[in-house]
């Protein structure tokens, strides 16, 4: 019995972490389900479908066509001329991955409205009234075609509901229920609707991270469903009139005592099998040639008939202006409209990635058995032996993986359950482990690779370090961030915007830790850095002060640079802005954080007084913002008074100051004299002599026009209490309305 005592421990550990996973496993948490994702999208980019010519094609909108035709949006009686063109050159069915909803700006009817009034131009608007619409023409066009519209299904209500063309059957529990519902659509123009055989919708369903792996091949608007555009087009292509959903409850499909969602979607001669939602795995082949066709080689006397005589067509937008770029799994930049062809290609060929319905099983029975193997073996055995077994297992498990996918088409996730048992055998190992190893290796281990080297060192040497809670010290504490920063950030694409905030922070970082500073973290764009711990530094505050400045002469570099580069490149440079905070006070400082992971930091309320002085650098129009004790701290820099400020969240006004130099700059006679005025125009200011305040404004812009901005502030203060009066017990206070 007491042997069975002193070995349960080593038994509940892992038979946790094996239950928990099962848990994870079974609950259906949608990470589990992105982790198995990224799995099938590695099999896909080491393995694509392999591209077999089938009639499908899409005519490309590319960078050429709109060069060479126009840029979009292009006039209808042009689109008119392609949808005739392709028709002539036989054609099957043409798709549009476009949608028409707004009236042509070129036709005759609507350009008159912008003609100058005279005889001779009321004569000719007369004559132009009676041209055919541009949009009657490329109706006409669609109606000498087979032609499927497409729209787009979008979440924010409106009253727009698409054309449904194709009748919808099912079989089994009704569809309705499985499929998400959008409240809002943007349709084509009534006339183009009407005009076409099929409409479509052409929205993907975008998985959490981004990717196009599963796409919809049905749609519901309130309670009406509505075909993809891949699906409609092949409906149309066929003749076929409606397509058939087959759910769970339908003859022949089991739905275990429990709604279980869509089974496959039929139309014509084709069976699509889906997931429950009504959602295809997408089997994507390479990018060819075959399959794309610029659309101005259409209009050319060598277009490829051959390659578009009965094929069904997808027309649609690589160009990069356009927009039409989505992420999958074999493609970071694939067109939208290459998506819609995979899937049409993949059901002309009846080739289907599946999960199929014992996948799930299979996983957790192979999870459970050798996670309850390892377990009962590996006290018995010894780590050694249990490794190589696990590691032919998980082999063994990997191979199967990756033989049902290129062989099957299967997707069966072998890294979930492999991890898994990694994660009991390494439990059971470090149980182990912990046993003999010392106390200072386990802290190096445990903690070395998410605190800096210095501390792991201090932890290393004084264990009794490691908990929770920290010590007040005087701390001097620095926000800053980029001014606008949510505008920067929509111009660059991810890899741009990573390279600026690399090149950004590099030497804001630089400068900090050579002055003795430690950072605490980067919060997007903005900096949090403190001065005089976790070492001594008696000149925090002066120490904090030098690099604020220092920080924004570097920064004019940065912009330097930045301009020459877009000058370069014939674009325009927007000057890059900083705004700081610096306060000192007393802080928690330690380790902060809980049970499980802890970080050295500061905490208190002299550190969000710092947050709310760089908030405020924007409002006074200045680069620096300074708390009262940091200018205390550090009384031989050139500082001058902001106001007398409450900030949000505190009930205390505090005096705020702005760093505008160092020591040379404090002892000039310029500053001298600044420092004077703008000393007594806030006097005057407080005393309500709003004239007298207003000359020494003019004064103090002369002196020092980089204040420009604080001046105006005032300015507009002064005047607005000219028009109504603070009152005798206004205290000079200015309350801050944001952070």
């Amino acid at each position: 019995m007491a042997k069975l005592r002193r070995s349960l421990p080593g038994f509940v550990a892992p038979v946790v972490v094996l239950l928990a996973a099962l848990i994870l496993r079974v609950s259906g948490f949608n990470w589990v389900e992105d982790f198995q994702c990224q799995v099938f999208d590695r099999y896909q980019r080491l393995k694509p479908r392999a591209y077999e010519d089938v009639p499908v094609r899409v005519i490309d909108l590319d960078d050429e066509s709109l060069s060479r035709l126009g840029q979009w949006p292009w006039p209808r009686t042009l689109v008119a001329r392609l949808v005739r063109r392709l028709s002539d050159l036989g054609v099957s069915t043409i798709a549009f991955d476009l949608v028409f909803a707004e009236p042509d700006r070129t036709s005759p009817g609507t350009v008159v409205k912008f003609w100058p009034s005279s005889p001779d131009v009321e004569a000719l608007k007369a004559r132009a009234k009676a041209l055919p619409d541009h949009e009657n023409i490329l109706a006409q066009a669609f109606k000498s075609a087979r032609v499927v519209t497409g729209f787009t299904l979008v979440p924010d209500p409106n009253d727009k509901v698409p054309a449904s063309k194709a009748g919808f059957s099912h079989g089994g529990d009704s569809p309705l229920s499985s499929i998400p519902d959008y409240a809002g659509s943007v349709v084509n123009l009534p006339v183009l609707e009407a005009a076409a055989v099929g409409n479509g919708c052409f929205s993907f369903w975008v998985e959490r991270d981004g990717v196009v792996r599963r796409a919809p091949t049905i749609f519901r608007r309130g309670g009406v469903l509505l075909p993809s555009l891949s699906l409609e087009a092949l409906r149309v292509a066929q003749g076929a009139g409606s397509i058939l959903v087959k759910s769970a409850g339908a003859s022949g499909e089991a739905s275990y005592g429990g709604h279980t969602g869509i089974m496959s979607v039929r139309t014509g001669n084709f069976t699509i099998p889906t997931d429950s939602l009504g959602r295809l795995w997408v089997h994507f082949a390479p990018r060819v040639p075959q399959r794309t066709i610029p659309a101005w080689k259409v209009f050319e006397d060598d277009a490829p008939r051959a390659a578009l005589e009965n094929a069904v067509v997808f027309v649609g937008a690589s160009a990069m202006g356009l927009m039409d770029l989505r992420v999958t799994p074999t493609d970071p930049w694939a067109p939208g409209v290459e998506v819609h062809a995979n899937i049409a290609e993949q059901v002309l060929l009846e080739h289907y990635l599946r999960r199929p319905d014992w996948a799930t099983g299979a996983e957790v029975c192979f999870l459970s058995l050798l996670g309850m193997g390892l377990i009962v073996l590996l006290p018995r055995l010894g780590a050694a032996w249990c490794a190589m077994l696990t590691a032919a297992a998980l082999a063994a498990a990997i191979l199967f993986s990756w033989h049902a996918y290129a062989q099957w088409l299967y997707l069966v996730d072998p890294v979930f359950p492999s991890l898994t048992i990694i994660a009991v055998y390494i439990v059971s190992s470090l149980l182990s482990y912990l046993k003999t190893e010392s106390e200072k290796k386990h802290i190096r281990t445990a903690f070395g690779q998410y605190l800096s080297p210095v501390l792991v060192e201090q932890l290393a040497s004084h264990p009794e370090k490691l908990k929770l809670g920290g010590e007040m010290r005087n701390i001097t504490v620095h926000f800053c961030d980029i001014r606008g920063f949510t505008t920067i950030s929509e111009q660059l694409d991810p890899q741009m915007l990573t390279h600026f905030i690399n090149r950004f922070l590099t030497p804001m970082t630089d400068t900090i830790l050579r002055h003795k500073g430690c950072i605490d973290k980067y919060i997007g764009d903005c900096i949090m850095a403190y001065w005089n711990a976790p070492l001594d530094d008696p000149d925090h505050a002066s120490n904090a002060c030098r690099a604020a400045l220092e920080m924004h002469e570097r920064l004019k570099d940065l912009n330097r640079a930045w301009a020459a580069e877009a000058a370069a490149q014939g674009r325009k440079h927007n000057p890059i802005n900083i705004g700081t905070g610096l306060n000192t006070g007393d802080c928690v400082v330690g380790n902060l954080g809980s049970d499980q992971r802890f970080d050295y930091s500061v905490l208190g309320d002299d550190v969000n007084l710092a947050s709310r002085l760089e908030g405020q650098s924007k409002t006074y129009g200045v680069k620096i913002v300074i708390g009262p004790s940091t200018r205390e701290k550090a009384p031989d820099f050139a500082f001058v008074e902001l106001d007398l400020l409450r900030v949000k969240g505190k009930l205390q006004p505090v005096r705020i100051y702005t760093l505008l130099g160092d020591e040379t700059l404090k002892e000039s006679g310029a500053f001298l004299e600044l420092s004077k005025i703008h000393d007594a125009m806030l006097m005057s200011y407080r005393a309500q002599e709003w004239e007298k305040a207003l000359e020494l404004i003019e004064r103090c812009c002369k002196l020092e026009p980089s204040l420009q901005g604080l001046y105006d502030l005032y300015r507009g203060r002064i005047k607005g209490f000219r028009e109504q009066a603070p009152g005798r017990e206004w205290d000079g206070v200015h309350v801050a309305t944001s952070k």
